[in-house]
């Protein structure tokens, strides 16, 4: 029997609770600072209480824009996030999950080759492989559009990995009775594999759309219009300011918003990517 001891489990609790404060409080400090104005804020006279600017920060941030910086409201920074996390989020499970389909279930000279050429991919990201890739999309004309910001990024050998890794757990009598059915590839691919692959695919949007989310470096290569711009770059461009007072409040207000997407993901999905991590261990 398993003795229950009330006062054992507690410390625990107190630890993952501060922890929890430890993490919550800079988010806390932005919504705070997001409701003040900036003289208060940069004079480090900022009270832990909500002040009485928030509506008309948020308004300013979302509809009107910054004015001294971006120029550009982040209600469309918010949108050219979106387009570009959820654009490279789909595209590399699409792709990816093609390959690990073709490699698992197809016989050509050189299968595994070309899947360990795939697999040596993770050793370049986009920093390594920065100038040829920018140089492309140059010559390609796909500066300052969405097309650029999401198609240099969309392959992904970690989730062609992963769905390689599942697809080989799939028991052969499956596929033999889905050839017994009169199943083709393609209608094999679209009935079994992607019904059993959903938790899988939910679990890798989930951790996609935040890497396509927080990109930095990219976004600020491929786009010079302000209306281009993603919200992390706004973030950067308020907050750097030279001859002129920080506007503080909307900075922190930009950050809260920025926010609250991959929160929304990570909430809304949060079951199917937990059950989605446990079957991809098996």
């Amino acid at each position: 029997m398993v003795e229950h001891r009330r006062f054992g489990n507690l410390l625990p609790h107190i630890v993952l609770l501060i922890g929890v404060a430890i993490v919550a409080f800079p988010v806390y400090l932005a919504v705070i600072g997001s409701t003040h104005n900036d003289v208060v804020i940069s004079n480090g006279q900022m009270p832990l209480y909500p002040g009485s600017h928030g509506i008309e920060t948020y308004w300013k941030t979302i509809v009107s824009g910054t004015g001294k910086t971006t120029r550009e409201p982040v209600g469309s920074m918010l949108i050219s996030s979106l387009i570009m996390a959820v654009g490279i989020a789909v595209g590399k499970i699409a792709i990816s999950i093609i390959s690990a389909y073709a490699v698992v279930f197809f016989s050509f000279p050189f299968r595994m080759t070309t899947f360990w050429i795939i697999f040596v991919t993770l050793m370049l990201p986009v920093e390594v492989r920065i100038f040829p890739t920018y140089k492309i999309a140059s010559d390609l004309h796909l500066l300052d559009s969405y097309s650029g910001l999401i198609l240099p990024l969309i392959a992904s050998a970690t989730a062609t990995l992963l769905f390689r890794q599942f697809f080989m757990t799939i028991p052969k009598e499956l596929i033999e009775a889905s050839k017994m059915d009169g199943a083709g590839p393609i209608r094999f691919f679209f009935d079994t594999l992607l019904p059993l692959s959903m938790t899988n695919i939910a679990a890798l949007f989930v951790i996609l759309f935040i890497y396509g989310w927080n990109q930095y470096l990219w976004p600020l290569l491929i786009t010079t219009r302000d209306d281009m711009q993603t919200i992390v770059i706004g973030i950067k461009k308020i907050i750097d300011v030279k001859d002129a007072l920080t506007e503080w409040s909307v900075a922190m207000a930009t950050a809260v918003l920025a926010m609250l997407p991959p929160v929304a993901v990570v909430v809304l999905m949060q079951r199917l990517f937990v059950k989605g991590l446990i079957e991809t261990e098996k």
